[in-house]
Parts: C-alpha cells; sequence; structure tokens
C-alpha cells in the first residue's frame, strides 16, 4: 500500500483552509439621501446670544408648531434648522425685542424621521434617528444583540428612487475595521438573523 507523502496532507489542508476563509464585502447600498428637515415630535435647541436664561430645548407639536419665547407659536415643521433660526430672528426684530439677535438652531433628535431593528437584538423596534446615525449605533440602541444572533448576517433595507434595495453585512467586519461602518438614513430597516447551531 503506497503511503501519502506529508506535504500533500498539508496542502489538502491549506486548500480547506483557503476555501472556508470569508473575505470582508463593502456594503453595496446607496449612499443615504440626508433629510434635515424638521417635523412633528422632533426636538431641537434655539439659542440665542445674550439670552441664556431662556429655555432652550423644544419638541415640535402635532400640528407642526412650536411655542417660542418673545416670538410665540410658530409653524416649523418642513424648514431645515437654518431656516427656522432665520424666521425666529426676523420675529425677535419685527417686533422689537431685539434689535440684531444671533440664533442658532440644532437638531437634537429626529422622531419624525426613524429607523427599525428588527430580529434578534435586545429591544427590537423604532428609533429616533440621530444626526449621522450608523449601523452600529442603532444596534447599540436597541440593546445590543441577544445571544442567539448572527452578526455575520445583518440586512439592511433602504428606500432609494422608489425602489426598495438591501444589502448584507458583517458586524464583525465592522467591528474588526475590516469595512467601514454604514451611515443610516430615516426609513432604514435593519433585521439581524438568527445564528444557525
Amino acid at each position: 500500500m503506497r503511503r501519502s507523502r506529508p506535504w500533500t496532507a498539508a496542502l489538502l489542508a491549506l486548500a480547506i483552509a483557503a476555501c472556508s476563509s470569508r473575505q470582508p464585502e463593502p456594503v453595496n447600498l446607496p449612499p443615504p439621501v440626508e433629510a434635515t428637515t424638521i417635523g412633528v415630535g422632533d426636538v431641537f435647541e434655539l439659542r440665542i446670544v445674550g439670552e441664556d436664561k431662556l429655555p432652550s430645548t423644544f419638541t415640535v407639536a402635532p400640528d407642526g408648531t412650536v411655542d417660542l419665547p418673545y416670538v410665540k407659536r410658530l409653524k416649523v415643521a418642513g424648514l431645515e434648522p437654518q431656516e427656522v433660526a432665520e424666521l425666529v430672528r426676523a420675529k425677535l426684530m419685527e417686533g422689537q425685542v431685539l434689535t440684531d439677535p444671533s440664533v442658532s438652531v440644532s437638531i437634537r433628535e429626529y422622531n419624525s424621521k426613524r429607523v427599525e431593528v428588527l430580529g434578534e437584538v435586545q429591544k427590537p423596534g423604532s428609533l429616533p434617528l440621530q444626526p449621522g446615525m450608523t449601523l452600529l449605533r442603532a444596534i447599540s440602541m436597541a440593546g445590543g444583540f441577544n445571544s442567539i444572533a448572527n452578526k455575520d448576517r445583518v440586512t439592511i433595507r433602504r428606500k432609494s428612487q422608489g425602489k426598495t434595495v438591501f444589502a448584507t453585512v458583517s458586524v464583525e467586519d465592522i467591528i474588526d475595521n475590516k469595512i467601514p461602518d454604514v451611515p443610516l438614513q430615516a426609513g432604514d430597516s435593519i433585521h439581524i438573523a438568527q445564528r444557525v447551531f
């Protein structure tokens, strides 16, 4: 009987290892469309320079308005943060409250814009989109993976130009810095699959 040479077994082991090693794949999704207009339920911070004692955090009411100091009720839904700042500045000057006010508006929470995190996380459900939110941040806000989550099979669904596109990503590759984290947009749906035992 012919004995197999040691290098044949080594070659075979290398071939099996090469087949089983997975190459990290970049996420093939259209870039996120940033929606920065203010909507119902959004929380923003409005600051007027020199008026430090005024309340600064406001939530947009169901009718799209907000009650602001000096200005009273103002319709803000559908406006960009900078447009709200300009509108408040104009109203303050119009009412002769301040002569040349400096007003800034920054978003704290986009409650009108949400992402869904479903499947094998601790707290599945809908989350408010935060400025600059990424896949890892969304999973973290959903309580992180549960014990049966498959971190290599996370599917992101996104609406782009009237169509729904999706990509499956390995969160392990993101954590290991093999691929970049995925920026999210309003309406994205994330599904974490179950591990196969």
